[in-house]
């Protein structure tokens, strides 16, 4: 072998000596990124609710940072103290009764399976009894295995609690520092690039944000005022379960739509379990395609197939930590091969006009970002 065979070798071999460590560090470090992820994401929020107050108020970003400190921790303790003590109050009366319910949901499925001999074998069948009882038994281990490490770890979720609050302050706070530092890890050459990357990972997390928090909102107390008219017990449990879950797509619609209308069969028959399942579909519809158009510009489109992806692989790297981030990520990995793979190394745009990766307008169009030698 030439010298020059000998030395492309040995480079290759410390390249992927460098991008094994690389590898390691990233999985070592890998709860460290998580929180870091989180802090931006509600530095985007604080942000956002602080550019809100300089525009219309005129204030100095400083004090306007601090009074949405204020206004988000009004608003959460007045909430709380509205809705917590019957909300409390219901789920752990649904607790104590779920053993009942379980175990006449698993008669009626019983019940099935001897009225059409199709079941028989099945998991409604004799043999498969108990299929209720075992859903949840794996739901609340899932839950359990994820969130106990939390609970018995006490000081450090205190630590990483006030880390992620105190990172999130810091970038609210002056975000164009952090933001000009990270343009300046790029090469000179290709800073351009990681402004538009930068500009179209801020408008995304913002959007996502504010729809996914108006998207709770409104799941959340439709569910809970069509429940009550329906006289479902624990209208309220359910509201605040509808509104939790919407964070995960498909899979916290799906759950949110049929767990209030399996229990419903349990108590008030057929009818009433389709009326509770028809809103639960409405509901969501109505959210999704009436409301929220009107009220956002823009929306944030994911391919259904990867998001659904990103939300099994988020759920069995991180538990229920997972299941929160994972939209949000699959947005930010998806911003940034637009533009670094897509757009860098295939050139498939313009150098100045670079179309969002997942932001799309009213009209159906992308956003398109106008990108300059300097800021966006």
């Amino acid at each position: 072998m030439s010298s020059d065979g000998w030395q492309k070798l040995a480079a290759t071999l410390v390249g992927l000596f460098v991008v094994a460590l690389l590898l390691l560090f990233l999985g070592r470090v890998s709860e460290i990124i998580v929180l870091l992820f989180i802090a931006a994401l509600l530095a985007v929020y604080l942000s956002a609710v602080t550019d809100i107050l300089v525009r219309r108020f005129g204030l100095i970003r400083p004090l306007a940072l601090t009074l949405a400190i204020i206004l988000t921790l009004a608003a959460v303790t007045g909430v709380g103290a509205l809705i917590l003590p019957p909300l409390v109050s219901q789920v752990q009366e649904f607790i104590g009764a779920l053993p009942r319910y379980a175990q006449e949901l698993e008669g009626i499925m019983a019940s099935w399976a001897e009225r059409y001999p199709v079941f028989e074998g099945t998991v409604l069948g004799a043999e498969g009894g108990g299929a209720v009882q075992t859903l949840i038994d794996d739901a609340t281990a899932f839950v359990r295995g994820s969130v106990l490490p939390y609970i018995t770890a006490g000081g450090k979720v205190a630590i990483e609690l006030v880390s992620v609050v105190a990172m999130a302050i810091y970038l609210a706070r002056n975000p164009g520092e952090y933001r000009k530092g990270v343009i300046q890890l790029a090469p000179p050459a290709q800073r351009k690039i990681a402004r538009a990357t930068l500009t179209d990972l801020g408008e995304t997390m913002r959007t996502w944000i504010w729809a996914q928090l108006f998207a709770m909102l409104v799941l959340g107390v439709l569910t809970a005022i069509g429940l009550w008219l329906l006289r479902v017990p624990y209208a309220l449990a359910f509201g605040v379960f509808t509104g939790a879950v919407a964070i995960v797509p498909f899979f916290g619609t799906l759950v949110s739509t049929i767990l209030p209308a399996l229990l419903v069969l349990t108590i008030g028959g057929w009818a009433h379990a389709l009326a509770v399942a028809g809103l639960g579909v409405a509901v969501h519809i109505v959210e999704a395609n009436v409301v929220a158009p009107l009220i956002f510009e823009e929306r944030v489109s994911l391919p259904p197939v990867l998001t659904i992806m990103s939300v099994l692989i988020m759920a069995t790297v991180l538990g229920v930590l997972g299941l929160i981030v994972a939209v949000p990520t699959l947005a930010a990995v998806l911003v940034i091969i637009r533009h670094v793979l897509f757009g860098q190394v295939y050139g498939e745009h313009g150098a100045d006009e670079i179309p969002s990766a997942v932001l799309v307008q009213t009209t159906g169009e992308r956003k398109v970002f106008t990108v300059t030698e300097g800021k966006p």
